[in-house]
């Protein structure tokens, strides 16, 4: 059974910065063969992706976090990062990790605010 952990979030201030992790734990997985997904849900409103990285390391971003977030995976590691910076309070919203079509994490609160 695969489980996937985020951390890293937090409260920070408009203008900050934060990185989030996801890792990868379990038997019988494969994460070196899955493309892995950040997505973010704020209250009152749908899930939606963020930014996403395949196998290969090709990436791809919401028009909204263009220029200011980076994913990024570290295969040996098992891990997926959000690097995200110049956060406005538009970006506070619960984010979760998605590796392939449907393994998630629990989520990690990222709240941005003065």
């Amino acid at each position: 059974q695969v489980q996937l952990v985020e951390s890293g979030g937090g409260l920070v201030q408009p203008g900050g910065s934060l990185r989030l992790s996801c890792t990868a734990s379990g038997s019988g997985f494969g994460f070196r063969i899955d493309p892995m997904t950040w997505y973010r849900q704020a209250p009152g409103k749908e899930r939606e992706l963020v930014a996403h990285i395949t196998v290969s390391g090709t990436t791809n971003y919401a028009d909204s976090v263009k220029g200011r977030f980076t994913i990024s995976r570290d295969n040996a590691k098992k891990t997926v990062y959000l690097e995200m910076n110049s956060l406005e309070p538009e970006d506070t919203a619960v984010y979760y990790c998605k590796k392939g079509t449907s393994t998630w994490g629990q989520g990690t609160q990222v709240t941005v605010s003065s």
